[in-house]
């Protein structure tokens, strides 16, 4: 019953007698095992001395699979600026629809000629390449114009979601130190105090002045300085395992290239209606603004109510007629639910693909949407990617007969990009063996912001590259299949991805260890519920007693919403393992029902109320006074609990 089995038959010469369960491996990668060992075997007889680890392994053919065949010749793609692309766009189709917002639309002339404006408009006030714009903006039109108006300038975009905490956006606007920031009245109001020159977009004097601006084209000889497609796009800002987000910076090129390679896997045409879905600080935005803009298609940007309502977003892909669907899995499975409660509406769905990123895939959980859809109608693709490789990475198409699987299929490299999977000494994994992911080729970002040593130390030299290029250490866990085929298989690291926030634990413990109360601190994923749910552990100060849900309370005012643990466990002391390293393993899972209040319903409403939000979160019961984000519930549970009440 064992899946290998090695015997070793005593004679005159050892026999050894490799069997194998034919269900779980073919021959090929039997065949495989049985050539490393005997590589092993003969290397330590030459050389008893010989460390086994250190035995190469792989045969010629493998070796030339792996770096040729699988990873391929890659392609050539015209470097080029982002601003020079959409303004072919607007020359060929000025009066199509570019970008609709609810009951609002612009032409991609109107966009066109209201983005020139903001762009003379900040080149006049000496905004150019290689310096950086904070763009805080609500979902609307104002922002689409505002990031095609900085790309024109030449200077790059810093995207600041409005709804994060005012900590988190001090440090960005510190750390990040931009030339402008660009926002509207109302969310003014919201930020915190900074030294940078803001301009509302809103405000009367602003546009006055944009209506004196030219409307034309910006050119080299208007800006600050020449814009090239080395300079940089775009910053976003990621986890850091420090306690200390930081600054991804991607260059013009990277983002045409992104397009430019992927064109024959997805021919995106100006027929095609794309959602703005996810927001534009999380970097699956840079895929779905620039996916319509360059390709003359039209881009729907989604209300924020209406993407955390699956229902209504499921309306809003029928009304639109949309075409390209980007998703994080955990929102897509949310949506097969709404779309199941609501069948006659998956039938008016113009869909042609569906491309999930941003976290893993459980290829299983999609059963349900193909028992309602044909494989092919529309086509479901898994793309995985980093913020660091402009995206995407890989790319594979999601089959029926993929869902009997748990693994996360990732599929091939994009033409231009490299996938290693190595070992600890840098040396290539064979087939079928867990190593870490490494990516070289023209996706790589130029490095962090500000961060030399950090970039130094996750972009290195790449030693299957020509001599002076780079490959980027991912920290995620992959194998090749024997059809390669990459399979993601987790985090070598801390780092996690919850709906499709990518969160450093590291980050998450400190702001807990910075609480008064608090001596020490420790963070991890459970899912006993089935879901994913961030928890946080901590060790009182001698002689204090802090209360969880002020903790919480007070972690909200540092960290965005998806990284405030679920719940917060007081420990006496943190489990150690037998090293003296924290035992995460040994870490308890959170009792909610301790936080459960007395006060039964009393009306047939409360009654049925109650018991959905026990259904959801998988709680004996639930009192009318109970919170339902305190017991252990998030956004996307939210979302459930919405659908199920309206049903």
């Amino acid at each position: 019953h064992y899946p290998l089995t090695l015997a070793v038959v005593p004679g005159p010469e050892l026999q050894l007698k490799l069997g194998y369960r034919p269900d779980l491996f073919d021959q090929e990668a039997v065949d495989g095992i049985a050539s490393r060992l005997v590589a092993v075997l003969r290397a330590v007889a030459e050389d008893p001395g010989l460390r086994v680890g250190r035995v190469d392994v792989l045969s010629p053919a493998e070796r030339h699979r792996l770096l040729t065949e699988w990873n391929g010749p890659g392609v050539e793609t015209v470097p080029g600026c982002v601003p020079e692309v959409f303004e072919q766009q607007v020359a060929q189709a000025p009066d199509a629809v570019a970008v609709t917002f609810e009951d609002e639309s612009l032409t991609y002339g109107q966009l066109n000629e209201q983005a020139n404006r903001l762009a003379h408009l900040l080149i006049g006030q000496g905004v150019g390449p290689e310096q950086t714009v904070a763009l805080a903006l609500p979902r609307s039109l104002h922002l689409v114009v505002a990031v095609v108006a900085v790309l024109k300038t030449g200077a790059a975009y810093l995207p600041l979601d409005p709804d994060y905490p005012a900590d988190r956006l001090a440090y960005t606007l510190t750390d990040a130190r931009p030339t402008r920031l660009i926002t509207v009245s109302n969310v003014a109001q919201t930020l915190p105090e900074t030294h940078v020159p803001s301009l509302a977009l809103d405000d009367p004097q602003t546009q006055a002045a944009l209506a004196h601006a030219s409307p034309s084209n910006p050119h080299n000889t208007d800006r600050v300085e020449p814009l090239h497609p080395g300079n940089t796009a775009y910053i976003i800002y990621t986890s850091g395992s420090t306690g200390r987000p930081k600054g991804v910076t991607i260059p013009h090129h990277n983002v045409l290239r992104l397009l430019d390679a992927t064109d024959h896997w997805f021919g995106f045409t100006n027929d095609d209606v794309w959602t703005l879905f996810h927001s534009y600080a999380f970097d699956f935005s840079v895929w779905e603004i620039w996916g319509a803009l360059l390709r003359g298609g039209r881009l729907v940007v989604v209300p924020y109510t209406t993407t955390r309502t699956p229902s209504d977003f499921l309306h809003l892909l029928a009304n639109e007629r949309v075409t390209v669907l980007n998703q994080t899995p955990s929102a897509f499975y949310q949506l097969i639910q709404a779309e199941a409660e609501e069948p006659h509406l998956g039938t008016q769905l113009a869909l042609r693909r569906v491309i999930f990123g941003g976290e893993a895939l459980d290829p299983s959980r999609l059963t349900s949407w193909y028992q309602r859809h044909p494989q092919d109608t529309p086509v479901l693709v898994n793309m995985y990617g980093i913020t660091e490789t402009t995206v995407h990475v890989t790319h594979t198409e999601i089959h029926t007969t993929d869902t009997a699987d748990t693994l996360s299929p990732i599929g091939e490299p994009i033409p231009d990009l490299r996938a290693y999977i190595l070992d600890a000494d840098l040396r290539l994994a064979p087939p079928g063996v867990t190593g870490e992911l490494y990516v070289a080729g023209a996706g790589l970002a130029r490095g962090y912001l500000g961060r030399p040593a950090l970039t130094a130390e996750r972009f290195i030299a790449d030693p299957y590259g020509t001599p002076g290029t780079r490959m980027y250490r991912s920290g995620d866990l992959a194998r090749w299949n024997t059809h390669g085929q990459l399979e993601y298989l987790g985090r070598a690291d801390q780092q996690i991805k919850i709906r499709g926030f990518r969160i450093e634990l590291g980050e998450v413990e400190a702001a807990l260890a910075a609480q008064p109360q608090v001596a020490q601190a420790a963070a991890t994923v459970r899912t006993e519920s089935g879901e994913q749910q961030l928890v946080g552990y901590i060790v009182p100060d001698d002689g204090t007693s802090p209360d969880p849900t002020d903790i919480r309370h007070t972690l909200t005012k540092s960290l965005p919403q998806y990284m405030v643990p679920t719940a917060v466990v007081v420990l006496d002391q943190l489990p150690l393992t037998t090293n003296g390293k924290l035992d995460r393993k040994a870490l308890p899972a959170p009792d909610f029902t301790t936080a459960l209040g007395n006060r039964a319903p009393r009306t047939p409403r409360e009654e049925l109320l109650a018991k959905l939000f026990a259904e959801i979160l998988q709680l004996p019961r639930v009192g009318i006074d109970d919170n339902f984000f305190e017991l252990g519930g998030h956004s996307l549970l939210a979302t459930r609990l919405i659908s199920r009440i309206r049903t």
